[in-house]
């Protein structure tokens, strides 16, 4: 485990799921955790009653939000990006206004964030994105928009790295596959295709992600930036 004794990290989306793992995991490390949420303020304020974390409402859909919660969070040593959102259906059918807040959350708000970030990170400082699997291999119809938008934060990540570099700052993309949590659990009724697509025939822990994201955040992974880090059991070999 890293030793983020005294650092200062903030996880955009960190009240359930993998981005709770994410805040219990740099808590137990020592680091000083502050974490957004929009719609699920009882978790919020109950994980961070647990770890003496400090929770946040923002709206990731709101970029002058993300902003300024960037902002006022002061020197960051490691921004992390988990908020985000699906919308899926028939891209026939599709509201074109889900389309559109589905991109602001996934992708206008992790760009907005990261910019914020490098302003005022020290040399050396780490911002990491959630992405999804799905950036690199869609099986399953009706998640074209999802896609699109865990595709976009490839791009964004590469170019960044190159922007950011001459500071020591990396930007990467964990990519996971299915993971168990609420909005897409063990037991679902997706279960038997998504482990038919798997090497690894069971749903990651949020826990195994937080560790992937607690590894690119510390010190051996000072000369990893731009790249992609896939933790899917195989989903998209």
């Amino acid at each position: 485990m890293a030793d983020f004794q005294d650092k200062s990290v903030l996880v955009l989306g960190g009240s359930r799921g993998i981005g709770a793992a994410i805040v219990r995991r740099f808590v137990a490390d020592g680091a000083l955790v502050t974490f957004t949420y929009s719609g699920s303020p009882e978790a919020a304020h109950h994980l961070a009653d647990a770890t003496g974390s400090t929770a946040v409402q923002t709206d990731s859909a709101d970029r002058d939000a993300v902003i300024a919660q960037v902002r006022n969070s002061g020197k960051l040593d490691v921004l992390v990006v988990n908020a985000g959102i699906a919308a899926f259906g028939d891209s026939l059918d599709l509201d074109p206004d889900a389309v559109d807040r589905l991109l602001r959350i996934n992708v206008h708000a992790p760009y907005h964030a990261s910019v914020e970030a490098a302003r005022q990170m020290p040399e050396g400082g780490r911002i990491i994105i959630i992405g999804s699997v799905n950036g690199d291999r869609m099986p399953v119809a009706g998640m074209a928009a999802y896609a699109l938008s865990k595709s976009a934060l490839q791009g964004m990540a590469r170019g960044l790295a190159r922007d950011f570099g001459p500071r020591g700052i990396t930007i990467n993309v964990v990519q996971p596959g299915p993971i168990d949590t609420d909005a897409n659990p063990a037991d679902g009724p997706m279960k038997d295709i998504l482990h038919s697509f798997m090497a690894i025939k069971r749903h990651g822990r949020p826990e195994e992600v937080a560790g992937m994201v607690a590894w690119l955040a510390g010190p051996e992974a000072g000369f990893v930036t731009g790249a992609m880090h896939t933790i899917d059991g195989a989903f998209g070999a």
